[in-house]
């Protein structure tokens, strides 16, 4: 078991960062939000997970302990590979989703790409007594203020951490604000990392 690699990051990709630990360039699969604390050339821990298959050996790297221990909590769920619980880390914080859980809030659960009602409703079934939020969380998460915006920081922090400025990285979050206005008017939160993607693509277009 790979618990954690430090070393300097010498790329950062939309879903991934490279960082080299002993002259070796260690590929770590990453949800925006941590990719977004990573810059290139300079030195970084990451809390790891790795994931065994027969044809392959994954790493998954987060910025936090808890937010390892809630990635492999999520896989004990059924029908959660790893790449859905990253995805369920790329929507919603660890708190938030222990939150959704315990509350059985599955209209939160549901905006993560690729689970659908039946797939929320297995995961509270599963995890409610094991993902753990205690009542004074559920309670402060409902009634605390929404964060719509925290988008435009993290597609930001993401672009400054491939290498763009911070005029460019402004303009590309100008420019696929229209996308998380949409998402935002559907009900759902903005998707960093579709928004990183199309960013990226409107930067190379220019």
């Amino acid at each position: 078991m790979i618990a954690s690699v430090t070393g300097r990051v010498t790329a950062i990709a939309p879903d991934a960062a490279v960082v080299e630990v002993g002259g070796v360039g260690v590929l770590v699969h990453c949800a925006p939000g941590t990719l977004a604390t990573l810059r290139t050339g300079q030195e970084a821990r990451l809390s790891t997970s790795l994931v065994v298959r027969e044809e392959s050996l994954t790493l998954y790297g987060f910025a936090t302990d808890d937010e390892r221990t809630v990635f492999e909590m999520l896989q004990t769920a059924s029908g959660v590979g790893p790449k859905l619980a990253l995805a369920m880390l790329a929507v919603h914080s660890p708190q938030a989703l222990r939150v959704a859980v315990a509350s059985a809030d599955l209209k939160a659960l549901t905006q993560v790409p690729g689970i659908g009602q039946k797939g929320a409703q297995r995961i509270v079934l599963e995890l409610k007594d094991r993902l753990g939020a205690s009542p004074e969380a559920v309670d402060a998460a409902l009634n605390g203020p929404r964060r719509d915006t925290v988008w435009r920081e993290q597609v930001h922090s993401g672009l400054v951490g491939l290498g763009y400025s911070g005029k460019d990285a402004d303009e590309a979050v100008a420019a696929v604000e229209p996308q998380a206005e949409a998402d935002l008017a559907a009900g759902r939160p903005p998707q960093v990392a579709a928004l990183l993607k199309a960013a990226l693509r409107s930067l190379s277009v220019r």
